[in-house]
Parts: C-alpha cells; sequence; structure tokens
C-alpha cells in the first residue's frame, strides 16, 4: 500500500467519524424538536434516565440514517448505533444509588460516546476506511 493510498483510507475514516457525530447531532437535535412539538418531550431534570435512552434513540436514528445512505450494512449500522445506549449501563446504577445526578450522568455519556464511537471504528477499521457508497455500487452493478 502507498503513502498516498494509506494517507486517503485515513482522512475517509476521519471525515466518516465526523459525518457520523453531525448525523448524531441532527437526529438528537430534529428528533428532539418535533417531540416537543408534538407535546412528546421528556423532563431530563425529572426522568433523567429515559431522557437519555430517548435522546440516545433519537442519536441513533439519526446515525443510521447516515449510515444506510453512505451504503453500510445493517450489523456495523445497529453495532454503532449501540454505542449510544452503552454508557448507560455503567451510569444508570450510579444514578439510581444517587451517587451521580441527571445532568452528571448527560455530560459523562455524551463525551463517552466519541471515544467508543472511535474505538469500534478503528475494529473495524476497512468498514471505515476502504467502504464504497450505496451509489457507486450500483453504477459498478449496471
Amino acid at each position: 500500500m502507498t503513502a498516498t493510498k494509506a494517507r486517503s483510507g485515513w482522512l475517509r475514516f476521519t471525515l466518516h467519524y465526523v459525518e457520523m457525530i453531525i448525523a448524531m447531532f441532527v437526529g438528537m437535535f430534529a428528533l428532539g424538536f418535533l417531540q416537543s412539538a408534538v407535546g412528546l418531550s421528556i423532563s431530563h431534570t425529572e426522568y433523567p434516565d429515559l431522557g437519555y435512552l430517548v435522546m440516545a434513540c433519537n442519536m441513533s436514528v439519526g446515525m443510521a440514517v447516515w449510515m444506510r445512505f453512505r451504503g453500510h450494512a445493517w450489523w456495523p449500522t445497529l453495532e454503532m448505533c449501540a454505542v449510544m445506549f452503552a454508557p448507560a449501563v455503567p451510569l444508570f446504577p450510579l444514578l439510581w444509588l444517587d451517587v451521580i445526578g441527571g445532568g452528571t450522568l448527560m455530560i459523562v455519556a455524551h463525551i463517552a460516546m466519541f471515544p467508543l464511537m472511535l474505538g469500534v471504528m478503528l475494529l473495524r477499521r476497512a468498514e471505515y476506511t476502504h467502504h464504497a457508497h450505496r451509489g457507486a455500487r450500483a453504477t459498478e452493478a449496471l
């Protein structure tokens, strides 16, 4: 592999990471806005665990839509969506035992998502450095 190809692969990897973060936040804000507009918003102060799960779901929807648009199969898409919920596993018991508050839950969980996403991407590096777009595969099939 030439240095140019390797650099190009890492550039794609980095671009994909940034795209997924953007898609995650678009899903969180857009779906959160729609939920509020129809009266389905959840008080993060009263129900921080439920609020977090809804927010993680909204982020997952945004990321899944973008990953499927980019041509990823369901398995890597669902694996990446699982990362949005993974911080709840160690943090919810701490919340329920009053060791941390709802605000801390949200901050720590959101910060944890970034390295967790990166970790999954590094484990499946080929998926994110050499992945063809759906449009490219459709064109090749013709």
